[in-house]
C-alpha cells in the first residue's frame, strides 16, 4: 500500500509502485499562519462574526481536498488566540495587544471544534522565543510580562526575544504548554524554525552575561554548545510536560530544511546551504529525533528539484534516512508555486506536483505539510485539481505515531440499518472510551455487493464522521444495488478499532 501527504496552516515517501491515491494512512496538512495576518484572520479589523465565518470557510475547503490536519499559530509572538492569564491576547487577532474579542469567543475553542467536527487534527503551532517582530514595544500590552520582569529579555537586531539561557524562560515556557494541553483537545503541539533566532550580520547574540553567570559546565569555548544544550534541555521538558497531560498529544518540529552541509559534518546533507540548523539555529533535530524528544518532523523543504545549493531530491532522501524510526512529513512551499518573483520551476507546470511525485520513492515519508493555507486554497497551477483527481482522491487516516505508545480503540457496537418509510439509516452504539483518551472519529467503508472487500484501500472509505448515524441517501450512486457497510473507531492515539461485522442494504 502507497502513501500520501500533510499540509500546514500559517505556516512522503512512496512503499510501492501503487498510484498515491491508494493510500489508507497519510498525513496531509496546510500551515495557518497568523503573524502579519497571512491565512488567518486575513485581517486584524474583522469582527469576531467575520473571523468565525472566514475559518469555516477555510476548513471547507480543506476538508474538500481531503486535508486531515492543519497547524495554526496561537502564540506567534508571546501573545495568545485564546484567553490566557500567562499572556495577553494576540495584535495579530484583534489589532492591538491585550484586547479581546468582542464580541466575546475563544478562538481556538472554536477552531478545535470546527475542525474536529470535520475530523481534521489540530497542531497548535508556538514560538518559543520571539517577542516581537520589530524593535516598537509600544505594541506590547502593559500586562505584557516584558514589563513584569525585562531581565528574561534581549534585544537582538531590530527584535526582542526571551533570552534562552535562561531557567525562567524554560520554565515559562513549559507553563504556557501546560496550560494549552490541559485546557484544550488539540491533537499535537508544533514549533517551527525559530530557536535562537536566524543570525544578525555583524551582531552576536547578547547572551554572554547569562553565559557566564551559569555555563552548566561548559568552557568559555563551548558557548554554541551551551546554546544547543538551551534548547535541547526545553524541548525534552516540553515533551516531558505534553505527556504528562495527555500522552496521545504529539509533539512537533519543523526545522530549516538543512541540518548540516556535509562539508562541515560528513553526516550531513550534499548542500551548500548558508544556514545550518546545528550551527546558527543551535537546533539539534536528529538528537531529539534519536532520544525521542520529538514525536515527528517537518523539514522545510522549500527548494526545487535540482537547486544547486539544497536540491529537493537530495534533502528528501536525506531527512528519509536521518529520521531515526520517528514520524517524517515534508513541508512544502506552497507560497512559492506560480509567484512571479520565483524562478521557472515554479513558474513552469508544478514543482509541488514534481516533488508529490518524487515523494513516492522514499517510504518513510509519510505525508506532507503545505506553507501557507490561503495560497494552497488559489489552487495555483491547478494543484487542488491534481490532489482531488489523484494524490488525495480518496480520504486519508492520519498516521500513527510510532514515538507514542497506544492501543486500539474499543470496537463499534450493534450496527444495524434501520428504515424510516423511504428513507434508512445506518446506526451503531457510540464508543466510550476510558482514560480520558476519546475516539476522535468513526470510518465507514463501504462495498458492492454481499461481502467485505479489502480494508487497506481507502478507496473503500466513504467517509469519516464524529456522529454515529449515517443517512444512506448521501451514499455515492455508484453504490446502487446491494452495499455492505462496516465501520471502525478511530482514538486520538489514531489506532484503529476492529471492525463491525458488515451490514447489507440495497439502495
Amino acid at each position: 500500500m502507497k502513501k500520501t501527504i500533510f499540509i500546514l496552516l500559517s505556516f512522503v515517501i512512496i512503499i510501492s509502485s501503487l498510484s498515491a491515491q491508494h493510500q489508507k494512512r497519510e498525513m496531509r496538512a496546510v500551515w495557518i499562519a497568523t503573524v502579519a495576518n497571512i491565512d488567518w484572520p486575513s485581517q486584524k479589523n474583522l469582527t469576531s462574526k467575520e473571523q468565525r465565518e472566514e475559518m469555516r470557510e477555510m476548513l471547507d475547503k480543506l476538508a474538500q481536498n481531503n486535508i486531515n490536519a492543519i497547524v495554526i499559530q496561537i502564540r506567534p509572538t508571546a501573545d495568545a488566540f485564546y484567553p490566557s492569564s500567562l499572556e495577553p491576547w494576540s495584535n495579530w487577532l484583534t489589532g492591538r495587544q491585550g484586547a479581546k474579542p468582542n464580541p466575546y469567543y475563544d478562538p481556538l475553542q472554536f477552531i478545535i471544534n470546527e475542525a474536529h467536527k470535520r475530523c481534521i487534527e489540530v497542531h497548535v503551532w508556538l514560538n518559543p522565543y520571539r517577542v516581537t517582530n520589530s524593535d516598537n514595544l509600544n505594541i506590547l500590552s502593559k500586562n505584557h510580562l516584558y514589563y513584569k520582569n525585562k531581565d528574561l529579555f534581549v534585544k537582538y537586531g531590530d527584535k526582542y526575544y526571551f533570552e534562552p539561557g535562561l531557567d525562567e524562560t524554560r520554565e515559562f515556557l513549559n507553563s504556557v504548554v501546560e496550560d494549552v494541553v490541559e485546557r484544550y483537545d488539540i491533537d499535537a503541539i508544533h514549533f517551527d524554525d525559530y530557536f535562537y533566532p536566524y543570525r544578525v550580520a555583524g551582531e552576536e547574540f547578547p547572551d554572554e552575561a547569562t553565559f557566564r553567570k551559569n555555563p552548566r559546565g561548559f568552557a568559555p569555548y563551548q558557548k554554541d554548545d551551551w546554546r544547543r544544550n538551551n534548547v535541547n534541555m526545553v524541548i525534552a521538558e516540553l515533551q516531558q510536560t505534553i505527556k504528562s497531560l495527555k500522552p496521545w498529544v504529539e509533539f512537533g518540529i519543523s526545522p530549516f530544511g538543512v541540518w548540516r552541509n556535509n562539508n562541515v559534518d560528513t553526516r550531513g546533507s550534499a548542500t551548500r546551504a548558508g544556514v545550518q540548523n546545528y550551527d546558527d539555529l543551535y537546533a539539534d533535530i536528529l538528537k531529539w529525533l534519536k532520544e525521542g524528544t520529538i514525536d515527528y518532523v517537518v523539514p522545510q523543504l522549500y527548494w526545487e528539484i535540482g537547486k544547486k545549493v539544497a536540491d529537493y531530491e537530495i534533502l528528501a532522501k536525506w531527512w528519509s534516512e536521518n529520521a531515526y524510526g520517528k514520524n517524517l512529513y515534508v513541508g512544502l512551499y506552497a507560497s512559492q508555486l506560480g509567484s512571479p518573483e520565483a524562478n521557472s520551476a515554479w513558474r513552469n507546470g508544478n514543482e509541488l506536483v514534481r516533488q508529490l511525485h518524487m515523494n513516492n520513492r522514499f517510504p518513510q515519508i509519510e505525508g506532507v505539510v503545505y506553507f501557507s493555507a490561503k495560497t494552497f486554497l488559489k489552487n495555483k497551477q491547478g494543484l487542488n485539481d491534481s490532489l482531488q483527481n489523484n494524490f488525495y482522491k480518496y480520504p486519508a487516516i492520519c498516521p500513527i505515531n510510532r514515538n507514542i505508545a497506544g492501543e486500539a480503540s474499543a470496537q463499534p457496537q450493534n450496527i444495524r440499518i434501520v428504515k424510516d418509510g423511504t428513507d434508512a439509516y445506518l446506526l451503531w452504539d457510540e464508543v466510550n472510551e476510558e482514560g480520558g483518551c476519546q475516539v476522535a472519529y468513526y470510518v465507514v467503508y463501504a462495498f458492492k455487493g454481499k461481502k467485505v472487500g479489502d480494508m487497506n484501500d481507502p478507496a473503500n472509505i466513504i467517509l469519516r464522521t464524529t456522529e454515529n448515524c449515517v443517512d444512506l441517501r448521501e451514499i455515492n450512486r455508484k453504490f446502487r444495488g446491494n452495499c455492505s457497510f462496516v465501520v471502525t473507531a478511530i482514538n486520538r492515539y489514531k489506532h484503529e478499532s476492529v471492525p463491525t461485522a458488515g451490514v447489507t442494504r440495497r439502495l
